[in-house]
C-alpha cells in the first residue's frame, strides 16, 4: 500500500470512529493550558488534572504566578514528576509572559520556546489547541503510533523527524485533531507494553499488529 493511500484510509477511520478528539487536560484559558502542558511532561494528564484546580485557583494569572516563589509552587505540584524543575519553570514562564508578552500566551513557535519549560512539543500543543494552527506535537504516543501504523519511515528516529513526515502527509486543516487522534489511540488502544490489537479498528492497516498479537499470546 502506498503511503498516500495508507494516510487516507487511516484518516477516514479516525474521522468515522473518533469525530471528536481533544486534549484531556483541564483548562479554561490559554494560560491555564500552558501551565498544564508544562506540568504534563513525563506525567499523566490524570495526575496533572488532580493538582491544577488548586493551582489555578490561587494563581489565576501570569502576574500572580510571577509574584510567588518556586518553593511555594512546589507545594502545589509536588506529586507530579520533577516538581522542583517544573516549579521553577512555571514561575520563570509567568515572569517572562508579564515582562515580554503583556501577560498573553504567544502564538508562534519562536516566541513560545523562549518561555522556561516550553520545548517544541509544548509549543506545538499550544499552537494547535489554542490557536488552531497546523502544528503537530509529537509525544511518546504520537511517536509510537505513527511508527506502528506505518505513517512514518523507520528512519524517522527523532520526534522532529516524525513531526516533519506527519506535517507533510496530513492535510493542514486536520492537523489539530489528528494530533489528538494519535495521542488518544496510543493512550487507550495502541499502548506501549500491551497494545490492544484485538480491539483495534486499524489492525488491518497496522504494520506491527500481527507481531504484537503473537507476543501477547506467548505471554499467556
Amino acid at each position: 500500500m502506498r503511503k498516500k493511500e495508507r494516510y487516507q484510509k487511516i484518516i477516514e477511520w479516525f474521522q468515522t470512529n473518533m469525530p471528536v478528539a481533544e486534549t484531556e487536560l483541564f483548562y479554561s484559558n490559554p494560560f491555564e493550558l500552558l501551565v498544564a502542558v508544562i506540568l504534563s511532561a513525563q506525567c499523566t494528564d490524570k495526575r496533572v488534572n488532580m493538582i491544577t484546580p488548586a493551582l489555578f485557583r490561587d494563581f489565576p494569572t501570569p502576574e500572580v504566578l510571577a509574584a510567588t516563589s518556586s518553593d511555594v509552587v512546589f507545594e502545589y505540584i509536588r506529586s507530579v514528576s520533577y516538581p522542583n524543575n517544573k516549579a521553577k519553570h512555571l514561575v520563570g514562564m509567568a515572569k517572562l509572559l508579564v515582562a515580554d508578552f503583556n501577560s498573553e500566551v504567544p502564538d508562534t513557535l519562536e516566541s513560545l520556546i523562549k518561555l522556561p519549560g516550553v520545548g517544541r512539543k509544548t509549543a506545538n500543543v499550544i499552537q494547535s489547541v489554542v490557536y488552531n494552527k497546523a502544528a503537530m506535537a509529537v509525544d511518546t504516543h504520537v511517536f509510537r503510533v505513527s511508527h506502528r501504523l506505518g505513517l512514518v519511515n523507520k528512519k524517522a528516529t527523532t520526534p522532529f523527524a516524525v513531526e516533519k513526515e506527519l506535517l507533510a502527509n496530513i492535510p493542514a486543516e486536520l492537523l489539530p485533531i489528528a494530533h489528538h487522534w494519535l495521542i488518544l489511540h496510543g493512550r487507550y488502544v495502541c499502548q506501549a507494553r500491551s497494545p490492544k490489537c484485538e480491539n483495534c479498528g486499524l489492525q488491518l492497516l497496522c504494520k506491527e499488529s500481527t507481531s504484537h498479537m503473537k507476543l501477547k499470546k506467548s505471554d499467556i
